[in-house]
């Protein structure tokens, strides 16, 4: 059942509007946006669909497909911290919007996730797609940098989630075909088309079978760590400096880093290499997409893979052992885990040709070493898409 279906069975009448945010992918650019690093990324077509009507006495009334708890809230009485529910994303998104503009109209809907829950930025999709929908009904006209500041606002400030813009700019700016090279610290942008020459390629997405929560996660605790270094980088080398918050590597040379790094504590040192290496990573990947190199930037995103695993220090046992699997299989370009890595999902760039044998011998290997997650792992076939229609 979908959530037009599900929207009919509980109402008895038919929406009135469907709004769709699409999943990202991200295959060079990880774990940097929130110290202000560049990213490359895609939207790919598959993502969260939302089904709603107006309620004009103010009232927000969601159902999901995929969670069986209703939520209920109203636009101007939102509980001030998370409830703990899949509705949290959704009270934040209306109180990040209610403070930019005034809320007169509430709706009710059903959310539909097109993919099972982790790594493709699910959270920002689903707000965004809410957003959208939200202000349709009370007729306000976000452009696309509000859109993704909102979006943003929700995750840091009520939700908890200290990400930064890949995920939304992403699902705002992508545009289908074309790679997204974003500088997350001016905000500029450039959609890089696919090169005539370049060999073809479908977006594969293997789901671990393994759920998580980026709040309750160590995600937090990396962003931290790099802030930390950051700040102690600065004293070191005699830079001025100010608040922890608004500390960011992206300040400090990449020669600072080198002349103080074996100061710093382990893991400040690692977060900061995976953070200053991942940056010459994506610049080195957008010119590779601008040339139809598909081969190098796949390899730039195993690189990038395999930083995140031994410098970020995420990923969990399921994901780390995709991602084996994917490094020794014939056909794939490239991937890394996506999202935060500590569960979810792995993407990657492979050969139409070889996506057979691919989805096979993935499936197989992983499942022999998984077995318990038989029925809960799975594979998808995916396409670049345009992001979210304002």
């Amino acid at each position: 059942m979908n959530s037009t279906e599900k929207f009919v069975e509980i109402y008895k009448k038919d929406p009135e509007g469907l709004a769709f945010c699409p999943y990202r992918i991200c295959p060079v650019g990880a774990h940097s946006d929130h110290n202000f690093g560049k990213i490359t990324g895609l939207a790919i077509d598959k993502g969260v669909q939302i089904a709603y009507r107006p309620k004009q006495n103010g009232v927000i009334e969601l159902s999901s497909i995929q969670f069986d708890k209703r939520a209920q809230w109203h636009i101007h009485q939102i509980d001030a911290k998370p409830t703990g529910d899949w509705a949290d994303y959704l009270r934040g998104a209306t109180w990040a919007l209610s403070k930019r503009r005034t809320l007169k109209v509430g709706l009710c809907g059903v959310v539909e996730g097109t993919l099972p829950i982790g790594g493709l930025s699910s959270s920002a999709a689903v707000i965004i797609a809410f957003l959208s929908a939200l202000c349709r009904v009370n007729d306000i006209h976000l452009t696309e940098q509000e859109m993704i500041l909102t979006a943003q606002d929700a995750e840091n400030n009520y939700v908890g989630v200290a990400c930064g813009k890949l995920d939304q700019s992403c699902e705002v700016y992508s545009k289908k075909d074309h790679l997204l090279y974003l500088d997350t610290k001016d905000d500029t942008y450039e959609l890089i088309p696919t090169h005539p020459g370049m060999k073809p390629y479908k977006i594969a997405i293997f789901f671990s079978g393994v759920e998580r929560t980026l709040a309750g996660s160590a995600f937090n605790m990396r962003v931290d760590e790099c802030k930390s270094a950051a700040y102690a980088l600065m004293a070191y080398e005699g830079m001025q400096y100010g608040k922890f918050s608004e500390t960011f590597l992206r300040d400090v040379p990449y020669d600072v880093f080198l002349k103080h790094k074996d100061k710093l504590p382990d893991n400040w040192r690692k977060r900061a290499e995976h953070w200053y290496s991942e940056y010459e990573r994506v610049e080195k990947a957008a010119e590779a997409w601008r040339n139809g190199d598909i081969d190098t930037y796949g390899r730039l995103s195993f690189e990038s893979g395999e930083s995140s695993i031994t410098k970020w220090e995420t990923g969990s046992p399921e994901l780390k052992t995709l991602y084996e699997l994917m490094t020794k299989t014939d056909g794939i370009y490239g991937g890394r885990f996506s999202g935060a890595g500590f569960k979810g999902c792995c993407m990657a760039l492979i050969d139409p040709k070889f996506e057979e044998s691919i989805i096979t011998k993935i499936g197989e290997e992983y499942l022999k070493q998984f077995p318990n997650l038989e029925g809960k792992y799975s594979a998808h076939i995916c396409a670049s898409a345009n992001g979210v229609s304002l």
